[in-house]
């Protein structure tokens, strides 16, 4: 906190601009410790918000530029990172079909699509003014939140911090390990997952090969409206991830059911 008090400033500002850079340095306990300060009258809320705005427009203007250029790669090379990174691409893009810009709006709390929102906008076409009209009031919003947080429960946050210091090495091992074994599970989980889709996936190839054939298959297309064009294989009928979880009724049991997704 001495740290904080005295270099907050720069601190909330590049390591906002680290965080939105893609690093895996999360902001959250910064801005709330930021939050105690200003409540104790060691910084100025206002000028804390502006450094954390300044941030995170120099970071999500880039990824915006690299979104418009490089489009989709941008997008599935920021997944990667992800445990989950055949989903990540697809519920971003779910979220940016229904929602729009608005999205900018919440995207920073929630980890994912944090990380691809502003290339994501890059992509679908939008103006740079509008991206970074939306980008900064859920930047605000998103800083206000945490740093009032901290100045709300200030009190509780010193406690946390006498405690914390109280456990020393032993509250790494109290946090870390279940993290570990949790990322651990999820890793275990994602490489059996996988192991199984190679056995039911089919090449275009031998789809073609089957419809020419005349077989009775019933095809779904689950891509975004986003990230694809108006075609779409003869016979298929278009669903998105949603649609699909939520009335799946609508899929045969008595045939053959292919899904096209990309």
């Amino acid at each position: 906190m001495h740290f904080m008090e005295r270099y907050g400033y720069a601190l909330l500002f590049w390591w906002v601009l680290a965080e939105q850079g893609a690093l895996p340095i999360p902001s959250v306990p910064l801005l709330i410790a930021a939050g105690a300060l200003v409540r104790a009258g060691r910084m100025n809320g206002p000028a804390a918000i502006a450094c954390c705005l300044a941030g995170a427009l120099i970071s999500d203007s880039v990824w915006f530029h690299f979104g418009r250029r490089r489009g989709k790669s941008v997008l599935r090379f920021l997944c990667r990172i992800s445990l989950e990174p055949d989903s990540c691409v697809r519920q971003t893009e779910n979220a940016f079909v229904r929602y729009g810009l608005k999205t900018l709006l919440f995207a920073k709390f929630i980890p994912g699509l944090n990380a691809v929102a502003a290339p994501l906008a890059g992509d679908s076409g939008v103006a740079a003014p509008r991206f970074l009209a939306f980008d900064a009031l859920g930047v605000v919003i998103w800083s206000s939140a945490y740093i009032g947080l901290g100045f709300l429960f200030s009190d509780q946050l010193e406690l946390v911090l006498f405690h914390a210091r109280r456990l020393g090495s032993d509250l790494f091992l109290l946090v870390g390990i279940p993290f570990a074994v949790w990322i651990l599970w999820q890793f275990v989980q994602r490489r059996r997952i996988l192991k199984q889709l190679e056995v039911a996936r089919i090449t275009p190839e031998e789809l073609r090969l089957r419809m020419d054939a005349g077989e009775d298959l019933f095809i779904v297309d689950l891509r975004s409206s986003l990230g694809s064009d108006s075609t779409s294989l003869p016979g298929a009928i278009r669903l998105s991830t949603d649609e699909l979880v939520a009335d799946s009724t609508q899929i045969p049991r008595d045939r053959e059911v292919i899904l096209f997704c990309s």
